[in-house]
């Protein structure tokens, strides 16, 4: 009989997830996804009007595009967070070009 053993990993090895934690913004219009990269928090924001250019999505619920389309959002955070292109604040922000 073979024994499989999960074991967490450490902080700080690189690997990145998304909890499923995400927010609106109606100030800045904006919507923010959560990552966890090497132990850390990432925001990942991407505006409305990325948005809706890219999803066609409706001003009254812009949270219905993040979640129908969270793995293309996620995929673009991944992105960007390999490529270390943090603002300065630490966060990410996916633009409409960086959506697949």
């Amino acid at each position: 009989m073979t024994t499989l053993v999960h074991r967490p990993k450490n902080t700080g090895d690189g690997s990145i997830s998304f909890p499923n934690l995400q927010c609106w913004n109606p100030d800045t219009k904006t919507a923010t996804i959560a990552a966890q990269h090497s132990g850390q928090r990432v925001s990942c924001r991407i505006r409305f009007s990325d948005l809706r250019k890219k999803y066609n999505c409706q001003p009254s619920d812009p949270m219905q595009a993040v979640t129908r389309y969270r793995f293309a959002i996620e995929a673009a955070a991944r992105k960007l967070i390999e490529s270390k292109k943090f603002e300065q604040d630490g966060s990410i922000l996916i633009g409409y070009s960086d959506l697949a």
